[in-house]
């Protein structure tokens, strides 16, 4: 009779822990047992019990009954990953974005640059929604959506980064080819609005401006999207306009950008 050998799992103690908190999925806040994220994060029972009993003492894991939950701890730690100039924006503008709803219908967007992605602050929902990769506090490659297109086109040093990297799609209509993406930056800048035409989603079309702060320094942008049978984004142009220089005006008399900036010399 032949004896099977266990297999050795050398991934170190940190690689064990990731794969348990990313294996709870759709089911972080409800729970799941052990015996399912083991399976999951392809850990023996023994191993992921270990792991989640130390998850659990340092508050990134609860533990509810004979199941497990991703903890509050780590929602706290996760807001930290955002600045808190975002914060600061999403406040002043959703008023704003609210106003670009009634003026539209159609889902809209506020939106931050987070590196070479794009980070969305708050959204509305249209009543004609199409599956989009948007959701707040999700990330986005700028290169892919029109927000953050128009935020890269109005900063040098976020135009340098995301046309020096390689470009990866979400559809077949991304832009991967950086001499095209550079040359559409330019023509964003000149005419202060971009559009994407199903390069973050297929069926999704958006259109985006920028929302300035002190200094003219974009900090923001709004979008309004729709599904691309009986939406026409240019013709979002003129509300999408007027109500960015509103929030423009509002933002800057916020201090919103140099009020951080003040706080970071003084620390």
């Amino acid at each position: 009779m032949t004896t099977l050998t266990p297999t050795r799992d050398d991934r170190a103690a940190v690689d064990k822990a990731v794969s348990l908190l990313v294996s709870f999925g759709e089911q972080a806040s409800t729970g799941l047992g052990v015996s399912e994220l083991a399976r999951r994060a392809e850990l023996s029972k023994s191993t992921a019990f270990r792991v989640l009993g130390m998850l659990v003492r340092n508050g990134v894991v609860e533990k509810v009954g004979s199941s497990y939950r991703l903890g509050s701890r780590l929602h706290d730690l996760g807001t930290k990953v955002y600045s808190a100039e975002h914060e600061m924006l999403r406040e002043v503008l959703t008023p704003f974005l609210a106003d670009l709803y009634e003026m539209t219908h159609e889902t809209v967007h506020v939106a931050a640059l987070h590196g070479t992605d794009v980070v969305y602050l708050a959204k509305l929902f249209g009543h004609r929604r199409v599956p989009s990769p948007s959701r707040v506090g999700g990330r986005v490659p700028a290169h892919c959506t029109a927000v953050g297109k128009v935020l890269v086109a109005f900063s040098p040093s976020a135009f340098d980064a995301v046309t020096a990297a390689p470009l990866h799609a979400l559809t077949p209509r991304s832009v991967t080819d950086t001499e095209v993406l550079a040359a559409q930056l330019v023509r964003i800048r000149q005419e202060g609005i971009a559009f994407d035409d199903q390069e973050a989603a297929p069926g999704l079309n958006c259109v985006a401006v920028p929302v300035f702060g002190a200094g003219g320094r974009p900090l923001a942008a709004l979008s309004v999207s729709g599904p691309v049978a009986g939406f026409d984004p240019r013709a979002q142009a003129v509300p999408l306009r007027r109500v960015a220089h509103a929030a423009s005006v509002a933002l800057q008399r916020s201090g919103v950008g140099s009020t951080l900036r003040r706080q970071r010399a003084i620390a």
